[in-house]
């Protein structure tokens, strides 16, 4: 048996996120996951090519070859790092890619929401805040949650509510840590 409420979610979702794709990927020019890397790279200059892969979803070798096709665009390089590592940064028109990106993305969300007044757009922000903290609790890593996320618009005067999960998700374990470890401790009480 199915759950219709589950069900509406599900094709919301999908419209919703076809939508917001199709502005950010056609504003920039590039694959899905290239958008991700843009945005990505705007909040977090400087990544390595195997954790910027993690964040969009791609091994290694594949974010090597999204990044070759963000290089031949003009939109990231790739600099030496620390040692012999890489280092992935947006260029100017990288820059000027992710700011039209969200903008392209963010234009459907907005007509999407227009046909809901005030107090309702309030209660679905609450709900939508408490479906990702959820949401955090199965994926686990907010850096993979907000890949595509305007982040100033979610903490302009509010609290994102995938980072509040995360910040609590590691304060338990750091108090499940600390008390294992007080446990253990010879002489502890």
């Amino acid at each position: 048996m199915h759950d219709r409420l589950a069900n509406l979610l599900g094709a919301a979702s999908l419209a919703v996120t076809d939508l917001a794709l199709a502005g950010a990927t056609r504003a920039a020019g590039v694959s899905a996951s290239g958008a991700g890397a843009l945005v990505v790279l705007a909040h977090a200059p400087g990544l390595g090519v195997t954790e910027l892969g993690r964040r969009v979803g791609l091994t290694q070798s594949a974010a090597a070859r999204m990044l070759d096709g963000l290089e031949a665009s003009g939109l990231a390089q790739r600099e030496r790092g620390p040692g012999r590592g890489v280092q992935v940064r947006l260029t100017p028109a990288g820059e000027e890619a992710v700011g039209a990106m969200l903008a392209a993305r963010g234009a459907p969300l907005a007509t999407a929401l227009a046909g809901l007044d005030a107090r309702e757009r309030d209660l679905l922000g609450a709900l939508l805040g408490k479906l990702l903290a959820r949401l955090y609790a199965e994926i686990g890593d907010a850096d993979v949650m907000c890949r595509l996320c305007d982040r100033g618009c979610c903490t302009d005067g509010a609290v994102c509510p995938v980072g509040q999960a995360e910040r609590d998700a590691l304060a338990g374990r750091d108090a499940l840590a600390r008390r294992n470890g007080e446990e253990s401790a010879p002489g502890a009480s």
